[in-house]
């Protein structure tokens, strides 16, 4: 025994730990917390839904109307023209936003002042106001000259179809043009200067370094664009050119049921749309990649994981 031993007795012995049974740890019990807020919001969310649904069986509604003509030849002409509108107009949009992004980042104080200058004028006019715009400049001009090449009536010029591009593709190009400058900022500026240290020149590094990284931030809001533009086109039937809105309201006059008609072109809305956005979603995940370890899942994983998890014991023990 040790002199300190001696004086202070022998060391205490640390307490055994207590003995683990044979079958595992117990398994604890957690109680989920109740959220009544939840419950409530969800019985006034429902007795709002049989409302609304309860107000519409009392109107005098034709229902069966809208089957009627759901496959109608003229509205699915329509909605021809509808996505035909829309992909075109992108493209002018899509087109002059690339052509207006560049300028405004240009150092030139003259385009980028021009470039300023658009993207403040069709940003801040309303679509409606520069379509009736372009309609009616045969009021003003009444010919439209351009020199050899084309000499012609302006009304004769100016069509219901040629009105609605450029009505909305150059609207859309100034919406274009403020997401990619927003893209094409979200890369490093060391990107640009690597490049350029490779002896690339301004364009290529744009093409094959800046534009390609970018496309991940520009991808989701010009998808939202796309589904605008959708929608957007509707506005064009005050131009007279036909398209699924202004089929579907002749087709409400000539038949006497306007409100059907109408609920039959958003129900054509509502298909077209949810189309675009499954698109958008994979186009998304298809850019995302690179930059997460791990890609969302699609919505058909999604649902195989859901259809797989029923009959699992709870934990996830098969």
């Amino acid at each position: 025994m040790t002199d300190i031993e001696k004086k202070t007795g022998p060391a205490e012995e640390p307490p055994a730990p207590p003995a683990v049974p044979a079958s595992g740890p117990e398994a604890i019990k957690a109680i989920p917390v109740r959220h009544y807020g939840r419950y409530v919001s969800a019985l006034v969310a429902i007795a709002a839904f049989v409302a609304i649904v309860y107000a519409f069986s009392q109107g005098r509604i034709n229902w069966g109307a809208v089957p009627d003509y759901f496959f109608d030849d003229r509205i699915i002409e329509g909605v021809g023209q509808t996505l035909l509108l829309t992909a075109l107009s992108m493209v002018i949009g899509v087109v002059g936003g690339i052509l207006l992004a560049v300028m405004r980042l240009s150092k030139n104080p003259v385009t980028s002042s021009i470039a300023w200058f658009y993207i403040w004028f069709f940003r801040g006019t309303p679509v409606l106001v520069q379509l009736f715009v372009w309609f009616n400049l045969g009021l003003v001009f009444e010919y439209i000259n351009l020199g050899p090449v084309y000499k012609d009536y302006w009304s004769s010029f100016m069509t219901p179809l040629l009105t609605a591009l450029l009505g909305l593709g150059l609207n859309e190009a100034a919406y274009m043009a403020e997401i990619c400058r927003a893209g094409l900022l979200s890369v490093d500026e060391g990107q640009t200067e690597a490049s350029h240290a490779l002896g690339m020149s301004h364009g290529k590094t744009l093409r094959r370094v800046v534009i390609p990284q970018a496309m991940r931030v520009i991808v989701p809001p010009t998808g939202n664009e796309v589904i605008n533009m959708l929608k957007t086109t509707s506005l064009v039937a005050a131009v007279q050119f036909y398209e699924l809105f202004k089929y579907a309201q002749d087709i409400g006059q000539s038949s006497g049921a306007p409100v059907e008609m109408y609920f039959l072109a958003a129900a054509w809305y509502l298909i077209m749309t949810s189309v675009l956005s499954i698109g958008q979603y994979y186009l998304e995940r298809y850019y995302a990649r690179g930059s997460s370890r791990s890609l969302p899942p699609t919505p058909l994983q999604k649902v195989r994981a859901t259809l797989l998890s029923f009959g699992r014991p709870k934990g996830g023990m098969a």
